[in-house]
């Protein structure tokens, strides 16, 4: 217990640069108390305690904004900065060294009682308000934007942004573990600025078409008034 609580201690240290010291994690991080809760009550879930399991999960949300059902698999360092609005289903598997945001939702399509939330992988990183939808897998190194809705599976260091998500990005593995925002691709304006570009190809074509209808134009009449002058000509002589 205290070896996991000492590695918690340690995530927030290496991934939060707002953090000051050991006093201010145990006191004022909600990700932190979500953990203490959820490594309680997920020891009573498998000691076949479920009653007190959620009953342990209830009073962390109640506590922290945070719901993390019992019944998840959390991996060995996973760190949820900030933390208010996170939900984690039942059946959610997390690998190691997972980032989340707050207003994430690792969520479920069924009511079957059955697997039906997704897995991710070892290092991913979900942006604040995305939501993952489903019985899939995420893949390892992956990021998911801020707001995107996913909702099938992500291969291994992909990026996703967008609604629904759409990989923007894949096959490069990141050295680092932000998501930087400021650096995702778009696919929306990237849509609509390849549209504009055709239009503007389509644009250049008509006035190209245009110019030679006019030239041809010219051409017609010039040969009409030859041939009219060469009638009379002809007439007269």
């Amino acid at each position: 217990m205290f070896s996991q609580l000492k590695q918690d201690l340690k995530v927030v240290f290496k991934r939060d640069p707002a953090v000051r010291s050991v006093f201010e994690v145990v006191f004022c991080y909600p990700g932190f108390h979500a953990m203490i809760f959820y490594r309680l009550s997920h020891w009573l879930w498998n000691n076949n305690m479920k009653f007190f399991g959620r009953l342990v999960s209830h009073l962390g949300r109640f506590m922290t904004g945070i719901e993390i059902h019992p019944g998840a698999t959390i991996g060995r360092g996973f760190f949820i900065d900030h933390g208010m609005g996170v939900v984690i289903g039942e059946t959610a598997e997390i690998g190691e060294n997972c980032t989340i945001y707050h207003g994430v939702t690792l969520g479920g399509t069924s009511w079957a009682k059955e697997k039906r939330h997704p897995t991710l992988g070892d290092n991913v990183i979900i942006g604040a308000g995305a939501k993952i939808l489903g019985p899939f897998t995420v893949g390892d190194d992956s990021k998911i934007g801020s707001n995107s809705v996913v909702v099938k599976e992500v291969p291994a260091t992909a990026t996703v942004v967008g609604i629904p998500g759409r990989v923007v990005l894949s096959g490069e593995k990141s050295a680092g573990l932000d998501l930087e925002h400021n650096k995702l691709p778009d696919p929306v304006a990237k849509a609509v600025s390849c549209t504009f570009d055709q239009i503007r190809r389509l644009e250049d074509r008509i006035d190209e078409l245009q110019n030679e209808q006019e030239q041809l134009k010219v051409e017609l009449a010039n040969a009409e008034n030859k041939g009219r002058h060469e009638r009379i000509e002809s007439e007269a002589v």
